[in-house]
């Protein structure tokens, strides 16, 4: 039996007219279960930080204090069993940025990146800014889940040009938590041909029950010397608007080629408001987010369980990790592209198109979970209604 709630996950918010991308750029939309941010207001601890801030009223250029980073290292040593020092942190505004900026220090235009997909879009915008091409290691699907294809990994890490892999840890869109052992051979895998890694781990603490999340870092030497990792509470926290995140860098050398491409994005500024959410976040949120995992793990279930029920043929996987659920489409005929198209059109709810992962996404649609339960089934069953009318 599941306990009392101290927090309101049912609780409808009314976001429109807020500047929301979710909400206000859809306004012929009821259900948009798109992009990855989450119905659900912030944490307490949050808030108040930020109401005592704002009452304050001074808002002008912001450092971090030693408070913030001592916040940061204990959450992810406490939670996670990682030692982040603070001399390996490089501020960004978001991950988006930082993974821009690392392919500038750690790759010349032409070159390969690798990925395993499908993948997060915006690694491929990355890529495409710099002017290299991706190498794509299509994942392969297993059951209801998907694995890695080590031989395809190998051969396409043996390459020449390929100086970077881009690797996804939770796997957005696929809902896959890797494991200590399928991190470690691809740790391995890129060490043998120098290929450098970079992690984003944004959804680092999305586990669902039964899985848990390692690190890249654990890894230990010699793997922390040829990587760096991505990370914030923006995603689990809902609070990205805030802009605040941190790529931590073992390597000095490399760190300070990473901190050179950071100043000439000019993406090297965070400000008051982020520094001071993120760290509120881990000295004060942590119980709100162990009432949200479950939450979102039963939207999960019931989303399942709706979707078997109405519409047999859709296909759902596992859901290891994030709020992001990933749903074969391909009985019904149509392209992951037109069935989105027309559910917008025709039931008014958005999803995303598995074909903004890459091509290795076609067939699938991803459907965010983070809604208050009552508005995600409604939005849910329209996807079955549409689904079952095409098959």
């Amino acid at each position: 039996m599941m306990r009392d709630m101290t927090y309101n996950f049912d609780e409808i918010i009314d976001r429109r007219g807020t500047s929301s991308v979710k909400w206000d750029e859809n306004p012929d939309v009821d259900f948009p279960l798109w992009v990855a941010d989450m119905d659900f207001r912030a944490a307490p601890a949050i808030t108040e930080a930020l109401g005592a801030r704002l009452r304050h009223g001074v808002f002008g250029y912001a450092t971090a204090s030693d408070s913030f980073y001592e916040a940061v290292t204990q959450w992810h040593l406490r939670r996670h069993g990682v030692e982040y020092r603070r001399e390996w942190m490089i501020l960004v505004p978001g991950v988006v940025p930082a993974l821009s900026a690392v392919l500038r220090a750690m790759t010349s235009p032409g070159q390969g990146v690798l990925m395993l997909t499908p993948v997060y879009n915006c690694f491929f915008s990355s890529v495409r800014n710099m002017g290299c091409r991706t190498e794509e290691c299509a994942l392969l699907r297993r059951g209801d889940s998907f694995a890695i294809d080590y031989d395809d990994l190998e051969r396409r890490a043996a390459k020449d040009d390929v100086r970077v892999m881009m690797l996804c840890s939770p796997h957005n869109p696929s809902g896959r938590m890797w494991t200590e052992g399928e991190l470690r051979r691809v740790a391995d895998i890129c060490r043998r041909n120098g290929v450098f890694v970079l992690v984003d781990e944004i959804h680092c603490e999305l586990a669902m029950p039964g899985h848990t999340f390692v690190p890249y870092a654990s890894l230990g030497e010699p793997y922390l010397q040829s990587c760096c990792i991505c990370t914030a509470a923006s995603k689990c926290f809902n609070i990205a608007g805030l802009q605040c995140s941190q790529v931590i860098v073992p390597n000095a050398g490399l760190r300070s080629r990473i901190d050179r491409a950071v100043n000439v994005h000019e993406v090297c500024d965070v400000g008051p408001l982020g520094l001071l959410a993120t760290e509120a976040a881990y000295r004060g949120g942590e119980p709100w987010l162990d009432e949200l995992l479950p939450y979102l793990w039963q939207n999960y279930t019931a989303v399942r369980q709706l979707l078997r029920d109405e519409c047999p043929a859709l296909g759902v996987c596992d859901l290891e990790a994030t709020y992001l659920m990933w749903v074969d489409v391909r009985a019904t005929g149509l392209t992951s592209e037109a069935f989105c198209q027309r559910l917008r059109a025709e039931h008014g709810v958005r999803l995303c198109p598995g074909t903004m992962y890459g091509a290795d996404g076609e067939g699938y649609v991803r459907l965010n979970l983070a809604s208050p339960r009552r508005l995600l089934l409604e939005g849910a069953a329209r996807v079955a209604r549409f689904a079952a009318s095409l098959i």
